[in-house]
């Protein structure tokens, strides 16, 4: 006896497979506890999906050469608060709370060995499914995904002295106090550590501090990094935080360098035919503007161009976003000679 196959009979054996899966979805005979772990199949075939999607996606979507290097202790503060709960790190183990996950969270001391540079950056940046692992929360902050991906190589090989004195020691990130948590990253004097992505916060207004740690509590200034860093405090712990760092020497005092006759000009009187103001009509008044004198050239250049790519923003009077939008007006070959300027004020 032979059985046709007509149009209808496919139509009604898919709807009649699909009613299937929706009652046993529905039964709840489906056992999600994370307790019971995958089946070996399922969590092979997970696995292969997974790897197979980030190996094609990170090949279109990930830069060349991803990892910057020269953010290590600002990337290794934040691993410490945000990523080493769950996957341990160099002397410190992974918290068991979640290690109770399905599937647990790897050991990256191991696991970084078997992805690419561009393969972490893009697992970093945008997160996998169903597996606890978090798309990065600032959109637009590829510089810090790239410092990330340098200090996730780096695992493998790493010490736990190595670890303690990227994170500031035992007064660092894992310190009890609030100032000793900041200085794990900007250091005991404010002064960055000398790393060229954390600014000097020694002498900077308190006012502008303040202000700076309540937008990245609510997320209206974008930063991973101290968004994380910030969202656990109490409001009323962040003045007392700006006004120690404010105390510590460091900042102002001083004027831009006129070595160079162009910035000077740019800092003091602006580019009238760009429709460029001068940088010293905000900032060596209003409170709500940094201190720029002393501030480390490699930081103010960074944020310079991090703005020129805000390329959303078209209109400064929208949601305070003047900053872009001048940014964009200065020649792209004197961000770095205003910086110089500023780093190398005159006393």
């Amino acid at each position: 006896m032979t059985i046709r196959i007509t149009l209808k009979r496919a139509l009604l054996g898919v709807l009649a497979v699909v009613l299937l899966a929706l009652a046993v979805g529905w039964s709840g005979a489906i056992n999600v506890a994370a307790s019971s772990g995958h089946w070996k199949v399922t969590e092979w075939f997970l696995h292969w999906v997974m790897r197979n999607s980030v190996q094609t996606r990170s090949y279109w979507q990930a830069p060349e050469g991803p990892a910057d290097p020269s953010g290590l202790v600002s990337a290794a503060g934040h691993f410490a608060l945000s990523c080493a709960g769950c996957h341990g790190a160099p002397g410190q183990r992974p918290s068991p709370v979640m290690q109770g996950a399905t599937p647990p969270a790897p050991n990256l001391s191991i696991n970084a060995r078997e992805w690419t540079d561009r393969q972490l950056f893009w697992i970093l940046q945008h997160g996998v499914k169903y597996s606890g692992m978090p798309a990065w929360p600032a959109k637009g902050r590829e510089d810090e995904v790239r410092r990330m991906v340098a200090f996730v190589r780096r695992l493998p090989g790493m010490t736990p002295a190595q670890y303690r004195e990227l994170t500031g020691g035992p007064f660092g990130v894992q310190g009890q106090g609030r100032f000793e948590a900041c200085a794990g990253c900007h250091g005991q004097d404010g002064r960055g550590r000398g790393q060229p992505d954390i600014p000097v916060l020694g002498g900077q207004r308190a006012d502008y501090l303040l202000a700076s740690l309540r937008a990245y509590q609510t997320g209206h200034r974008n930063s991973a990094v101290m968004g994380n860093a910030v969202a656990p405090l109490p409001t009323e712990a962040l003045e007392p935080l700006a006004q120690r760092f404010a105390a510590l020497p460091g900042l102002g005092g001083s004027h831009p360098s006129a070595a160079d006759p162009l910035a000077w000009q740019i800092i003091h009187k602006g580019l009238p035919d760009r429709e460029l103001p001068a940088c010293a009509s905000c900032h060596t008044t209003g409170k709500r503007y940094p201190v720029l004198e002393g501030q480390k050239a490699s930081y103010l250049a960074a944020r310079l161009r991090g703005w020129r790519g805000a390329k959303e923003t078209v209109d400064a009077r929208k949601s305070h976003a003047t900053m872009p939008v001048i940014a964009r007006r200065i020649p792209e070959e004197l961000i770095d000679r205003i910086a110089k300027a500023y780093a190398t004020a005159e006393r």
